[in-house]
């Protein structure tokens, strides 16, 4: 393996960084008008796999009947949303010193970790289908290779001590 110096282990770990924080801060933005993107999917099913088409309805027409009827619920996605945002701020800690603040690396991974039994309890109770849980704990794994690509190279940064 080639030994890297500083400056690449930094610039790798901060682009891996700049990864969680550019999906994290996706999520949160495309969170608000999530009624809006559903009414632009549902009109739209012929674009997406059979197996997704009719859980796309259901959950579109799911969320249009409870904004007629119960707006207040959709509060809830508010403060998803904001939360996704709050995290991705979060993540500026390490992109600006990923060896001080390699506890936030940390706590990524365990909620990367932690999203797996989530969607495996949570779904069946909510009736969650079995392929968007399996959808949902993607984002899990997905986002642990780069935060831990991120974690190794401080571990490197630390046993060279660079910082």
């Amino acid at each position: 393996m080639k030994t890297l110096t500083k400056a690449q282990l930094i610039y790798r770990t901060k682009l891996c960084i700049l990864f969680i924080i550019a999906g994290l801060a996706i999520s949160g933005i495309t969170a608000f008008p999530i009624e809006s993107e559903l009414a632009y999917f549902n009109n739209h099913l012929n674009s997406f796999p059979a197996l997704l088409q009719p859980w796309l309805h259901t959950v579109y027409n799911g969320l249009r009947q409870t904004n007629l009827n119960y707006p207040f619920l959709s509060y809830g996605t508010d403060w998803l949303a904001f939360a996704h945002l709050m995290l991705a701020i979060l993540f500026i800690g390490p992109l600006l010193n990923p060896v001080k603040n390699s506890w936030v690396i940390q706590f990524g991974l365990i909620a990367c970790l932690l999203i797996i039994p989530l969607a495996f309890i949570a779904g069946p109770i909510r009736h969650i289908p079995f392929f968007w849980q399996l959808i949902d704990c993607s984002f899990g794994v997905v986002a642990a290779v780069p935060l831990g690509i991120a974690y190794f190279n401080i571990r490197r940064l630390e046993q060279r001590q660079f910082n």
